[in-house]
């Protein structure tokens, strides 16, 4: 593997391998969220504490409230990453966390005290609205010292949406992309700038899928089966592929780290396939199915159950996959050294339809493993159980009472293997305001599905 750029004035880590090497975190951010209960609460960004040898390990230590009851807040990302590792001027200092429900976006710092971030600045969504016609945000990328955001739909809820893009200052600077024919649905996106690269995936309209699942809309094609790979630097698409029944609702994409290379992967969550994507010796877009996760009868839901793959990431040395299954409810491991072959080390359960792992650490589990954060080593999985409140609601309907949760799951990521860490259990159904449930992690120092080289 290469190295990308070297420079230690900016914020981030030069490479890959400098990043595996840094220290072990300490604390970590995690989204929680009161949206879909019945606690008129804000939506908070929780401070956890994650050093073993502190006397508050395991346990919340700050709750940065954010906005009001109603954001939903969702997906979030920093302002700086290795893509501007370069860039003296630039800063990890600020975490970008967007209202996935009322397009309101709210700029936490927390670097002036990292267990005790505070607001820095609102973005209306009305605004957005106004300037781009867009809303719905879902997933922040630094572009080096700018910052782009995929949103799911224009200022109505209607597909397909686009991408906002902010200024290191957080000014609406307008539409990224200059051309979205052939985008049917947004949702994820990852860039691979040396191989002018950037894959887009689809989840559906805003319309469609906020109220919850409705499995006549995949049969009315309201449901994405496309991936879209793009011109970066012209911001058009240059291709898309169907990926057709075996591809529906194509979620999380992943690039390799390695800023050489062209490879990634996919999760189609509905499906419940992983694929492969790779550009061969002539420069063509290659795309193959490499894991099938076989749907299960069951006497929940009138077809077989899907797995539902809603979150996937590569660990930093390229070396590992994981992804969630959100319906079955387990956790899995792949070497994925040949990308073309993966091969699975490693298998937990967590709550999940199936009834295999209804108890987890002495507490029910009212849901199943659904985000997932690596550390940068790639010894620890952070794992919450929550996917989106409405669809929360119709499939686990006592997660509203229960809540959700936060575990760790150790990773051996030498030989393969993963085990559930029995002394550590995030459990917010003890939360001051009353239960609420958590959605995406970060880590202060970058992680794993946020850095990118270039």
């Amino acid at each position: 593997m290469s190295d990308s750029k070297s420079c230690c004035a900016g914020p981030g880590y030069a490479s890959p391998q400098d990043a595996i090497k840094a220290p072990r975190e300490k604390i970590i951010y995690t989204i929680c969220i009161y949206t879909g209960t019945d606690i008129k609460k804000p939506d908070y960004l929780a401070t956890i504490d994650v050093d073993e040898n502190s006397s508050t390990y395991g346990k919340v230590i700050h709750r940065t409230e954010l906005g009001a009851w109603g954001d939903e807040l969702h997906h979030m990302g920093w302002n700086a990453c290795s893509s501007c590792n370069h860039d003296g001027e630039m800063e990890r200092k600020y975490l970008i966390i967007p209202g996935i429900r009322t397009s309101n976006f709210y700029i936490v710092d927390t670097a002036t005290n990292p267990k005790a971030p505070k607001l820095f600045k609102t973005i209306s969504g009305k605004d957005i609205k106004e300037k781009t016609g867009l809303s719905v945000p879902h997933t922040v990328h630094c572009l080096g010292s700018d910052i782009i955001v995929s949103m799911l739909g224009d200022a109505d809820g209607n597909a397909p949406g686009g991408y906002l893009h902010l200024n290191k200052d957080f000014d609406i600077q307008g539409r990224w992309e200059n051309d979205i024919k052939g985008m049917n649905f947004s949702y994820d996106f990852w860039y691979q700038p040396r191989h002018n690269m950037m894959i887009s995936t689809e989840w559906g309209a805003p319309k469609t899928f906020i109220p919850g699942f409705n499995l006549d809309d995949v049969a009315k094609n309201k449901y994405g089966r496309h991936v879209h790979f793009w011109d970066f630097k012209n911001k058009k698409i240059e291709k898309s592929i169907d990926l057709g029944e075996d591809g529906m609702i194509p979620l999380e994409a992943r690039f390799h780290h390695n800023p050489n290379s062209t490879h990634g992967f996919v999760g189609a969550a509905l499906s419940s396939n992983i694929f492969h994507w790779f550009k061969d010796e002539k420069g063509e877009i290659n795309i193959e199915k490499v894991i099938d996760v076989k749907s299960i009868d069951n006497k929940i839901l009138p077809v077989p159950m899907p797995g539902l793959i809603t979150d996937i990431l590569i660990s930093m040395d390229d070396k590992y996959l994981y992804f969630s299954n959100w319906l079955h409810g387990d956790l899995r491991q792949y070497d994925i050294s040949d990308p073309s072959k993966p091969i699975l080390t490693g298998q937990v359960w967590i709550g999940g339809l199936l009834g295999k792992a209804d108890q987890v650490n002495g507490r029910n589990v009212s849901g199943a493993p659904q985000m997932i954060q690596l550390s940068l080593d790639g010894k620890r999985l952070f794992v919450t159980t929550s996917l989106f409140s409405s669809w929360d609601n119709q499939f686990y309907p006592n997660m509203k009472n229960d809540g959700g949760m936060v575990l760790i799951v150790d990773c051996d990521n030498k030989n393969g293997g993963m085990k559930i860490r029995n002394d550590f259990l995030i459990d917010l159904s003890k939360e001051p305001n009353g239960p609420s449930r958590a959605h995406e992690t970060r880590y202060p120092g970058g992680d794993c599905s946020s850095d990118i080289w270039i």
